[in-house]
């Protein structure tokens, strides 16, 4: 149909309201929707937003303005010389950006297609930007298909910029110019752009979600104790513990990590705190903005829902242990002949209720002993208090410790407080790092053990407790004694019993059944699959003294996963374990982007930006940087080959 026909057609279509049988059925349909708004027949040009609402909306929009800026600025280099602009609308129809030719944009200002105009079908009729966004797909609509007749100067092309997760409408791209520009190439064009701006827009999510994740990393020992639940700006669930996914499922059915949270979808970002803790009380929400990353242009970025563990059983002796949750000890993972000595001696003991004094280098792993002891005593129910004397500063340890009374001290709560032995009625208090309690509040113990009676600062009045102590060092107890730092006769009340945990390089191929279920929870709380360790990584791991025990284990293989490929190998174990197992200095061999093992796409994303953000830390000092990595500076050369980087070599 010929532009004289569609002419006739429009001039139909206006006065009696029909079309040719013929006639383009998407314009027809276009036509019969904007002829519903009857106060737009006669308009000459598009409603325009006043400046501030301008504004408002490029804010709001500043993630698609900012991936679309490059491909708008690329392709409008063709349009310069061709008469026609390229737009870029927001969902609604307006505009937020124009680039290409002086002149079109210039002649555009009469029927207001330049910022601020709103062209949304309800605006200014049947138009390429507002029918895409209608039909939800690309159409370029040419002279008198244009509703308006003051727009069928025009012939335009647009099509949609669709979130390339959800699929999510997120704007328009259009090329628009007089009707003698008309080219059936420009909707080609128009898609071509909005996909260049759907693959920023990949990008630029997945380099959300590492930041997110190295936020979450950085900082997860203020959420060990809970259930988490990490969400990016868009409401999509990150990372989640099981127990969270469940509690979350109870309100949003099917939840599971990669979906929505729906009522998040478009909230404002300072109304997601009242929304989540209106839905679940009991969690605790964080938000997390750009700022706290280092790039504040963003706002937000995601939050942390993280759910009290009370309920429910962690998967892990260790997660069950920060849980603050009972654990059995059959839950501690140990095959050895020296640790099922141990938990022989640990079920002895629990048959009595004398205190426990539980020995070991920092790291075995004492506190899990604690809680298995104190599970297979105590009744259902009963309190384990956990209490780190070297943790507290003096003036507080004894009101933590003791509790104290109103007007005890500057600051004192008005109706006083119970410490935590009264919390342990009935069942444990454990004081970590004993051998750091002052020596001016051990006499104050050892009258509580004597007595079964607690004293609260300030007060006079004795309160009864039945409580087991046990008690944890990493110090030669003895020695302290006889140094004069810990005295003699509470010393012999708090080891009635005394439990000495092996260190980690006692434990033979213990170090081995660690590292692998080590390897896949850590895997598992990053959403990426398991590696694997070949023989030789195996063997330095067995040959290796530890001296960080069990927590230097699992430090060093959460490193190897992060940073290493599919296969670790001897090459993604750290220098100084690869050194003193015996193997000097590891030839650390390249790898190729795309192979098998290269770690591509399962955790490239998140190696590449904890390599980023160590060497920004390091002030791009590459030594330093492989450093604070725990690997070779020759590793770190080949990873920053691969991912392009920078250093200043030194």
């Amino acid at each position: 149909m010929n532009e004289r026909d569609i002419r006739r057609a429009w001039e139909s279509f206006v006065s009696e309201g029909r079309v040719p049988a013929d006639f383009r059925q998407d314009i027809a349909a276009s036509w019969a929707r904007s002829r519903g708004y009857a106060s737009i027949a006669r308009r000459r040009n598009a409603p325009k937003l006043p400046e501030p609402e301008l504004y408002r909306r490029k804010h709001e929009n500043r993630i698609l303005l900012n991936a679309a800026r490059s491909a708008l600025a690329r392709t409008a280099d063709f349009l310069t010389e061709a008469n026609s602009m390229l737009i870029l609308t927001d969902p609604g129809g307006v505009i937020i950006e124009t680039q290409g030719d002086p002149r079109a944009i210039d002649f555009g200002r009469d029927v207001h297609l330049e910022r601020g105009g709103r062209w949304a079908e309800d605006d200014i009729g049947t138009n390429a930007i507002g029918t895409a966004i209608a039909m939800r797909r690309p159409v370029q609509i040419h002279a008198a298909e244009h509703y308006c007749e003051d727009v069928q100067r025009w012939t335009c092309a647009a099509s949609p910029v669709r979130h390339p997760i959800d699929q999510e409408m997120l704007g328009i791209v259009d090329i628009s110019g007089p009707a003698g520009t008309f080219n059936p190439q420009s909707l080609a064009l128009a898609v071509s752009v909005s996909q260049q701006i759907e693959a920023l827009l990949l990008q630029h999510v997945h380099g959300t979600r590492e930041q997110l994740l190295q936020v979450f990393l950085s900082r997860r020992a203020r959420w060990q104790n809970d259930e988490i639940i990490l969400v990016d700006n868009r409401g999509v669930v990150i990372h989640a513990t099981d127990a969270a996914l469940a509690a979350l499922s109870r309100d949003y059915p099917g939840m599971a990590v990669g979906s929505s949270i729906e009522p998040l979808r478009g909230l404002p970002p300072d109304l997601w705190r009242a929304l989540l803790q209106g839905t679940f009380p009991r969690a605790e929400v964080e938000l997390i903005g750009s700022a706290q990353t280092g790039d504040a242009s963003e706002g937000q970025i995601g939050a942390v829902l993280a759910f009290p563990a009370r309920r429910g059983r962690p998967r892990t002796a260790v997660a069950r242990a920060e849980a603050g949750v009972a654990i059995a000890l059959d839950d501690i993972l140990g095959e050895s002949a020296v640790m099922r000595e141990t938990f022989e001696r640990v079920r002895r003991m629990a048959a009595s209720r004398a205190p426990v004094l539980i020995e070991g280098e920092t790291g075995v792993g004492k506190e899990l002993f604690a809680r298995a002891l104190h599970t297979l005593n105590a009744v259902d129910g009963a309190p384990f208090i956990p209490v780190n004397c070297g943790g507290m500063s003096r003036d507080l340890i004894a009101s933590e410790i003791f509790g104290y009374e109103k007007g005890a001290f500057t600051g004192a709560d008005d109706q006083g407080r119970a410490g935590r032995m009264e919390a342990a009625d009935g069942g444990t208090l454990c004081l970590d790092e004993v051998g750091e309690m002052p020596m001016s509040l051990q006499p104050y113990l050892l009258r509580v053990l004597e007595d079964s009676v607690v004293y609260r600062v300030g007060s006079n009045v004795g309160r009864p407790v039945n409580v087991r102590l046990i008690s944890m060092t990493n110090r030669d107890m003895a020695a302290e004694v006889t140094a004069g730092n810990f005295r003699r006769d509470l010393y012999y009340r708090i080891a009635t019993l005394r439990l000495a945990i092996p260190p980690l390089r006692e434990r033979g191929d213990d170090i081995l059944l660690l590292a692998d279920h080590m390897l896949h929870k850590i895997a598992r709380a990053m959403g990426v699959p398991a590696p694997s360790f070949d023989t030789e990584a195996l063997d330095a791991f067995r040959r290796y003294a530890w001296p960080g025990n069990v927590r230097e284990l699992r430090n060093v293989v959460e490193n190897m996963v992060v940073l290493g490929n599919a296969r670790l190998t001897i090459s993604d174990v750290p220098d100084e374990i690869a050194r003193a197992a015996g193997n000097g200095a590891p030839v650390r061999a390249p790898v190729v982007p795309g192979e098998v093992g290269d770690g591509t796409p399962q955790w490239g994303d998140l190696q590449r930006a904890v390599i980023e953000r160590e060497l920004a830390q390091a002030g791009g000092n590459i030594s330093l940087a492989a450093k604070r990595l725990g690997i070779a500076r020759s590793t770190l050369y080949i990873k920053l080959e691969k991912y392009g980087f920078r250093g200043n070599g030194s």
